[in-house]
């Protein structure tokens, strides 16, 4: 975008530089006229001065004359339209001065907003990579909470099973009569 509006500007300079020429151009053309409407005139003062015999060539200097005039009018038109080109000119370069550094502008936004961009993929990859380490520990959780509740149910199986193996021997051993001072002693 940048580049573009360089090559603008450049044509325009160049529009600019060509229109100067133009107006210099016009300045001789004008100078001519001037130059031609006073050789007119005094072949028509001369004219004047051969009486009949200059008649003729009277007609030829008047017609020069207005030719001039003529000329020297257009060439003041053209001047003042190269005037107004180049001011039109001056005014378009500045535009286009000004869109350039608003692309400059939003050339830098769409930079800033890349960088931004690139910085929030790396934030969401590490939010990521995060999630899947709770993942990963919250597997490792549930795996050992079900071992341990494996080793709870074969702890309260186990636990059953001394139960009934102390209920049974309390049984076996009630048997067995020991003296009332020996069973506070033991009791």
């Amino acid at each position: 975008g940048g580049a573009i509006v360089g090559d603008v500007v450049s044509t325009m300079d160049a529009i600019d530089a060509s229109a100067r020429k133009i107006v210099d151009i016009i300045g001789v053309i004008d100078g001519i006229a001037f130059q031609t409407n006073i050789l007119a005139l005094n072949a028509a003062v001369e004219a004047a001065r051969a009486g009949e015999q200059g008649r003729g060539f009277a007609v030829v200097a008047t017609e020069v004359r207005s030719l001039a005039q003529r000329s020297a009018a257009a060439a003041k038109e053209i001047k003042v339209l190269i005037g107004d080109s180049v001011e039109k000119v001056d005014s378009g370069a500045q535009l286009v001065k000004k869109a350039g550094q608003t692309m400059d502008e939003i050339v830098q936004s769409v930079a800033q907003v890349n960088t931004i961009i690139g910085q929030i993929s790396a934030a969401g990859e590490e939010q990521r990579a995060g999630i899947e380490q709770v993942h990963q520990a919250v597997a490792q959780m549930d795996e050992v909470t079900q071992q341990n509740a494996a080793l709870v149910e074969e702890a309260a199986a186990a636990s059953r099973s001394m139960q009934g193996q102390a209920a049974e021997l309390a049984e076996k051993v009630a048997v067995f009569r020991l003296p009332q001072q020996a069973r506070g002693v033991l009791g």
